[in-house]
């Protein structure tokens, strides 16, 4: 059952949202505009609002289903820590099955990761997010400044609440992740031609 459980997580990941939202309802390959990134940034500027939210929601929940498969009866016996299922999932959202390998960027499977594990952290990361989004303008940088405050969050949480060693090491995974998938927003940051957000 637990490499059944691996392989739901990763199909999980794998579900395209932001290609098979574009695709059904605006017949549009969002890989061949803007960023030709399958997240919610992508979406929100290619699709609008409504898309946008829709697959947010969608690539949040991904992350959360994959956590909380031990949940299910017939995984509850599985030999694998519920943060690893949400590492696959993560990865598959990254690299998905279903669209050749080319995913996201991993911030809102990874959000959905922590809504399914820890949802006190997903809370204080969702506030946080807006707010520094409203200071910056910038969607990417704002999800590398949220990857280095999960680290202060999980951090002061290990030192002051509950030693959760699983948790600190997948933050920092994910922010790993976050922080390569974002190699050519840095590029872009520096030189000034990242694009910013206009509605917050």
């Amino acid at each position: 059952m637990t490499l059944l459980a691996i392989i739901i997580a990763y199909l999980l990941g794998s579900i395209p949202s932001a290609l098979w939202i574009g695709k059904i309802f605006y017949k549009t390959d969002i890989r061949e505009h803007g960023s030709g990134n399958l997240g919610g940034t992508n979406t929100f500027r290619t699709l609008g609002v409504k898309a946008g939210l829709l697959v947010s929601t969608m690539d949040i929940l991904k992350g959360t289903a994959a956590t909380l498969l031990p949940l299910i009866p017939i995984f509850a016996d599985v030999s694998i820590h519920p943060l690893v299922l949400g590492i696959i999932a993560v990865i598959g959202h990254m690299y998905p099955l279903f669209a050749n390998f080319r995913g996201g960027k991993a911030v809102a499977t990874s959000a959905g990761v922590l809504l399914g594990y820890h949802w006190p952290i997903f809370v204080v990361m969702l506030v946080a997010f807006f707010i520094v989004l409203k200071w910056t303008k910038m969607v990417s940088l704002t999800s590398m400044v949220m990857a280095v405050l999960s680290l202060l969050y999980v951090t002061i949480y290990y030192l002051f609440f509950e030693k959760d060693w699983p948790l600190v090491a997948v933050i920092i995974v994910l922010a790993v992740f976050i922080v390569y998938r974002h190699r050519a927003n840095i590029v872009r940051i520096k030189n000034g031609t990242e694009p910013k957000v206009k509605w917050i």
